[in-house]
């Protein structure tokens, strides 16, 4: 890096959990990173499934702690090989999980003023939003720095229309999708 551009001490925070969406903000935070020279932080936070259980001082919720750990870890590992084909992802800052509910747990992290903290604001239907809570709702009404949502990939709808006919075992109309596939 030359001189007259030392770099920042930016961090952008990206929420990592492995789905569609948390993969194009993660590809989105990257890209951003590079260009303003900034750290990269992808983060993947994580709950027990139930937390009396693993709230129990036994040797067995200790266990089921470390399992859970090493689970989130696995899939943070296995998120940043899909996207740059190792766990080095060639820019500065670090990967890391954390225990607790993702949306407060990405705009504790995401601290500074420098910080932008990036998040996929994927489609969500009335039956999900009224069952699961919003992370980029959240992270959007509680950050104190700025947030950047992130649109789900273009192909997302067409790959959820495709699941679906899949699980009700319909046939699949792939000539639309062949369209949206091709290289220019």
């Amino acid at each position: 890096m030359s001189p007259s551009h030392p770099p920042s001490n930016a961090r952008l925070i990206v929420g990592v959990s492995g789905s569609p969406g948390s993969l194009t903000a993660l590809a989105r935070a990257a890209e951003e990173a590079r260009r303003r020279r900034a750290e990269l932080w992808p983060v993947l936070a994580w709950e027990p499934p139930d937390a009396t259980l693993a709230a129990r001082k036994s040797s067995t919720a200790a266990a089921l702690t470390e399992d859970w750990e090493r689970h989130a870890r696995e899939r943070l590992l296995k998120a940043l090989r899909g996207m740059f084909g190792s766990t080095e992802f060639g820019l500065a800052g670090q990967a890391l999980i954390t225990r607790g509910v993702p949306g407060p747990a990405l705009v504790r992290i995401a601290d500074r003023d420098t910080d932008v903290l990036v998040i996929g604001a994927g489609r969500r239907g009335r039956l999900r939003r009224a069952l699961w809570p919003s992370v980029s709702r959240h992270c959007l009404a509680h950050a104190t720095c700025p947030v950047l949502a992130v649109p789900p990939s273009p192909l997302q709808a067409t790959l959820d229309t495709a699941h679906r006919r899949n699980l009700l075992h319909l046939r699949l109309d792939v000539r639309h999708i062949e369209g949206q596939c091709q290289t220019p």
